[in-house]
């Protein structure tokens, strides 16, 4: 088990192995001085900190780059550009995303699996482990999580009645998907459906309903522009699910690396990376998409360090970490140099102030986004440097 918890107990209570047998009464150490009078404003902040852990908001950008994307090739062909809707286009999918984060860790709680999860390496696997923390209760998560469907799912429908019915055909293949990818009655997750719907609705879904929110129409760019981001993300849940392997063949969650073992699953990695970059290239090569965005195999350092060591690690978790880092930062550096590309091509040099601003305004995040990324890296370095 891979974590970093901070502990100032209250109280101590101390047995020995047989003690216990022989039902003597424990040692009881108080600690009075750690003792602390909650005031209700504490206990608020305190849960809302909770809330925002359980959430695992850092990993919001699987859909909202697909968002940005859509909406980005939807003003760069079209010239369309309607802030409004397209803030709620990014609130009712980061909504239906969070939902889906939420409810999966209630119903791996209710499947015993995050308690017997001794390989997680957070925050890439294993849930957010509120529940098992004890900071908050299964029931705040389950009404949650079905709060968060609920938002995002009215969101959809305002969205529809505006801008037309197609969205709402989109809002409901996400909406099934997400509420129940672990729900017990139908679990896409467990039936071996759950990367394919991951990629289907954050990479493909998102990017051409961002695109028709826009322009109320159909068209085929935006769905071949995303196929590599949908690869990407299918690529950080499938290697996410490494670490939890164990568990999950316990529980018979049976993911698509549960179903291959560890060992082939490597190979599938490998193949999510290649059908990446190929979709880039060969449709550049075909001319159905522009030169610019062949820049996207930039992101290529990431991958590549990330199959090195999935390739010498896939059977430990620990060690597996600085993969699971680097297929996150690829997906998001891959998908940001896909945005700037359109950008570009938008202005070209008459406006280049402007695309010089928004690329240092991604420089930024992708920056910021790293550090996070490494600082957890770090941790888990720092841990496995003082066990051993």
């Amino acid at each position: 088990m891979l974590d970093c918890i901070k502990i100032i107990p209250q109280t101590v209570k101390l047995r020995i192995f047989e003690e216990i047998v022989q039902g003597v009464s424990p040692t009881v150490i108080e600690f009075p001085e750690n003792k602390e009078a909650m005031k209700d404003i504490s206990l608020i902040i305190r849960k809302v900190k909770s809330w925002i852990k359980e959430l695992r908001a850092p990993f919001f950008t699987a859909s909202g780059i697909s968002i940005f994307l859509g909406t980005v090739i939807a003003w760069v062909k079209t010239g369309i550009f309607h802030l409004g809707y397209f803030l709620l286009t990014l609130l009712g999918g980061l909504l239906l995303h969070a939902g889906t984060n939420v409810l999966n860790d209630y119903f791996d709680h209710k499947s015993g699996k995050d308690e017997i999860n001794r390989e997680f390496v957070r925050p890439f696997s294993g849930g957010s482990r509120l529940i098992q923390l004890g900071l908050l209760t299964p029931s705040e998560v389950l009404v949650g999580g079905l709060l968060f469907f609920l938002f995002g799912g009215l969101i959809g429908l305002y969205l529809a009645i505006e801008r037309g019915m197609f969205i709402l055909l989109l809002g409901f293949i996400g909406f099934i998907s997400g509420l129940f990818y672990s729900w017990p009655s139908l679990n896409w997750a467990s039936r071996g459906f759950g990367e394919f719907l991951v990629g289907l609705n954050y990479g493909v879904l998102m990017t051409l309903g961002a695109f028709y929110v826009q322009t109320q129409r159909i068209a085929a760019e935006p769905i071949i522009v995303s196929l590599p981001i949908a690869f990407l993300i299918t690529a950080v849940l499938y290697i996410n699910e490494f670490p939890d392997y164990q568990a999950d063949r316990a529980v018979g969650k049976k993911t698509l690396v549960v179903r291959l073992g560890r060992k082939k699953a490597f190979f599938g990695f490998i193949a999510l990376i290649a059908m990446t970059y190929l979709a880039i290239i060969i449709r550049i090569m075909l001319s159905i998409l522009p030169l610019i965005t062949l820049t996207a195999i930039a992101s290529s350092p990431f991958f590549l360090k990330a199959i090195k060591i999935s390739q010498a690690f896939h059977e430990k978790s620990f060690d597996l970490a600085p993969a699971n880092a680097f297929t996150v930062m690829g997906h998001l550096v891959t998908g940001l140099l896909l945005i700037l590309s359109y950008v570009w091509l938008r202005f070209g040099i008459q406006q280049i102030w402007f695309s010089i601003i928004l690329t240092f305004l991604c420089v930024f995040f992708a920056v910021y986004y790293y550090r996070y990324i490494e600082a957890q890296r770090r941790i888990f370095l720092g841990l496995k440097e003082s066990i051993l």
